[in-house]
């Protein structure tokens, strides 16, 4: 949507409307919504440190290996709900893919 353009005084025409100056409001607790905390991210990551992946997130990593996409956003579909879930799963799915990739790289086996 477009700026809201000042009001110019007059009661007729696109600016109109009584002349005042915008009120800066607090930051209120609803804009936090959907962003987690440090504290949050912080547990998560350890659980998943700990815990690892679970079998169908284990088959959603694997798949896209051997060229299997689609099937791997069918499968985290069928187990998550809706094709967005999925489709942000298997993104997860592949970060963490690439990071192991990254991690495990520099070290070769002899």
């Amino acid at each position: 949507m477009a700026p809201k353009q000042p009001n110019s005084g007059l009661f007729v025409g696109l600016k109109k409307g009584h002349v005042v100056t915008p009120k800066d409001l607090a930051p209120r607790p609803a804009d936090r919504k959907g962003k987690t905390s440090k504290r949050v991210h912080f547990a998560r990551s350890l659980i998943r440190e700990v815990a690892g992946f679970a079998p169908y997130e284990k088959r959603i990593t694997e798949l896209p290996k051997v060229g299997k996409d689609k099937r791997a956003l069918k499968v985290a579909k069928r187990k998550l709900g809706t094709h967005k879930r999925a489709k942000r799963k298997r993104e997860e799915m592949a970060g963490a893919l690439r990071k192991m990739r990254t991690a495990g790289g520099g070290e070769k086996k002899k």
